[in-house]
């Protein structure tokens, strides 16, 4: 009557295993770390790196537990670890003295870090421990504010430099160009011309809308206004930002920072969470630099090949760091960066690897002209960042383009994909200022997590202690199926490489409360059925199997909370509802399923059951 197929205790066997594997990570620690990252974005980081790391560690006499590769997507990234901070400190000042001959131009960041001890074996099965957040590990937060009119001011002074450019190469003649903080105001003589003109503009700029002025005694002005769509003008913002959260990504690796947060924040703020940092006036140097990125024509009047002795003509620069160099370019600009607006990876005709550009209005129109008189000629793409060039591409015009081009000679999709990305987030899009700043000291953050565990585990013991009193044999079941809610949701939480913070672990104590509230429900519903008069077999299948209808609306009730404060909420209050709801789900999971087996498992093999142990069972007197 009560037993459970095989297939259902393989099942919890499976989660047992998969509980405990995941879960054992957040237990071993850390080790103190140094990272290595490329300061260049043409110079990469690969597995040959160790063997150099491993070779400056032993001339300097300094011996490494571990040497790993690590690579995010963007760059990768070396990591060497230490028995104690002591050696790790020696370590980081030799490696930066034997990585950077030119301390004053660094070619690789050299950073601490921590990492876990995790053994090898489990990392191969992707078990890592969880992320700690600032408010248990200590660090930095900021929450930057990204001047948005600055992104629409530099898109304005592009519109109207491109209205000027386009009548005039229509040879439509305007009576003056114009503008305020929000639109563009083209003056004409005539109502005929100012017709004449819009046509042309609509037809060219699908993104603004072109609205006439109203000709009065008063107001004899004819003229019309140019101002952004409102859908171009959000997607205008929304770019900015999330460009910015490129760039800022990409610097702060070099920092050292495993599990950094930067995630935009409303419409025009974003939040960076350092954990582990302290060296906030070196976090903020790195974040808030700028950095821009510009298209230059190679001075062909330079003969024969360019080394660190050619004489450079009056008007152009070397770049010696890079791709294709070292090279010779005029300093004018064809366009700086602002006159991207896109670019991905691509193939070109015979299939090989390249990357495809968009430019708006005015870099199209000025690309144009360059190409026009340079077929043939070189163009190189620059990344200036600290005040110093470093080449990203340099490459032959092959015909004459404007607005939408490919450059070509990629030697794989990597490298495509690396050049889309540093051409679409080499630099801000827009300035930004620190409007909040806080710094958490680790010990402060060791304090929580000793408070966050002490609560969640007295909790445990006092709800151990009274269900094994009040329900004796049953009550141990209902223990033993909420240790497995417990160890289910750590592990799915490490498997999904959650960023725990305090109310995170506040969800997890929560969670144990609500687990348990279903094991009682079963419980008194068995309870019940033993007061009727049925006997231990049936008491126990009528009381799981109606107590399950009261369990499952009880749940789906508080998920439904849980899931609107997921939608709606943001930081701390996402973070909570996030373990909130995935506790739920294993306390569903825990209190019916594995309860259930382990009731069946101890008291389904027997045919003739005449009690259970229970607790007291209260019968109304006749």
């Amino acid at each position: 009557m009560n037993r459970y197929p095989l297939w259902k205790y393989i099942i919890i066997l499976i989660t047992l295993v998969f509980g405990a594997l995941y879960t054992a990570p957040n237990f071993f620690g850390d080790s103190p770390a140094v990272q290595i990252n490329s300061a260049k974005a043409t110079i990469k980081v690969d597995n040959a790196m160790i063997a150099r790391v491993e070779q400056i560690l032993k001339d300097a006499g300094i011996s490494s537990t571990g040497y790993s590769y690590d690579y995010n997507g963007i760059q990768g990234s070396v990591r060497a670890r230490f028995l104690n901070t002591d050696v790790q400190f020696k370590a980081k000042a030799a490696l930066e003295k034997n990585l950077n001959p030119d301390p004053s131009d660094p070619v690789y960041t050299v950073a601490l870090n921590l990492l876990p001890n995790t053994p090898e074996w489990m990392q191969k099965l992707h078990a890592f421990p969880m992320y700690l957040g600032l408010d248990l590990r200590g660090g930095v937060h900021f929450l930057m504010k990204v001047d948005t009119s600055a992104v629409l001011n530099n898109r304005l002074n592009t519109l109207q430099a491109s209205i000027r450019s386009t009548l005039k190469e229509k040879e439509v003649r305007h009576a003056g160009i114009s503008r305020d903080a929000s639109s563009v105001t083209v003056k004409f003589r005539d109502a005929e011309i100012r017709a004449k003109a819009r046509d042309i503009l609509a037809r060219q700029m699908n993104d603004v809308s072109l609205v006439d002025s109203v000709v009065t005694p008063e107001n004899p002005e004819i003229s019309f206004k140019v101002s952004m769509k409102p859908d171009a003008l959000t997607n205008l913002m929304n770019e900015g930002v999330k460009q910015n959260i490129s760039a800022l990504s990409k610097r702060v690796n070099e920092i050292g920072v495993a599990e950094p947060i930067i995630q935009q924040q409303g419409a025009d703020r974003i939040v960076v969470q350092l954990p582990g940092v302290q060296d906030v006036a070196r976090a903020k140097a790195i974040i808030g630099r700028t950095a821009t990125l510009e298209v230059r024509l190679v001075d062909e009047s330079v003969i024969g090949p360019v080394d660190e002795n050619t004489a450079v003509p009056f008007g152009s620069e070397m770049f010696k760091v890079g791709r294709g160099g070292p090279a010779i370019l005029y300093k004018d600009p064809i366009v700086t960066g602002d006159a991207i607006t896109g670019a991905q990876a691509s193939f070109d005709q015979n299939q090989q690897p390249a990357v495809s550009i968009d430019l708006n209005s005015e870099g199209g129109r000025r690309m144009g002209e360059a190409t026009r008189q340079n077929v043939g000629k070189r163009m190189a793409f620059v990344l200036f960042e600290k005040g110093k060039g470093e080449l990203l591409q340099v490459a032959t015009i092959q015909g004459v383009f404007s607005n939408k081009f490919q450059t070509t000679g990629m030697r794989s999709t990597n490298d495509a994909n690396e050049l889309a990305l540093l051409l679409r987030a080499g630099a801000l899009a827009a300035p930004m200022e620190v409007i909040e700043e806080r710094t958490i000291g680790a010990q402060l953050g060791a304090e929580n997590i000793t408070k966050g565990i002490h609560s969640t585990m007295y909790g445990f013991a006092a709800i151990a202690v009274f269900m094994i009193i009040y329900y004796m044999m049953f009550g141990f079941f209902s223990v033993f199926a909420l240790a497995v809610n417990l160890l289910l949701l750590v592990g799915i939480l490490s498997v999904m490489q959650a960023t725990l913070t305090l109310p995170g672990m506040a969800a997890i104590a929560l969670a144990l409360g609500m687990a348990i509230d279903a094991n009682v429900l079963i419980n008194e519903r068995i309870r019940e059925e033993l007061r009727a008069g049925n006997s231990p077999q049936n008491a126990i299948l009528q009381g799981f199997d109606r107590a399950w209808a009261t369990i499952l609306d009880s749940n789906v009730t508080t998920l439904i909370v849980g899931l609107a404060l997921l939608v709606f909420g943001s930081g701390p209050i996402k973070a909570f509802a996030i373990v909130h709801c995935l506790g739920i789900l294993t306390s569903i999971f825990s209190a019916v399923f594995v309860s259930r087996g382990v009731v069946n498992l101890w008291y389904g093999r027997k045919k003739k059951l005449a009690s259970v142990s229970i607790g007291q069972i209260w019968k109304p007197a006749d």
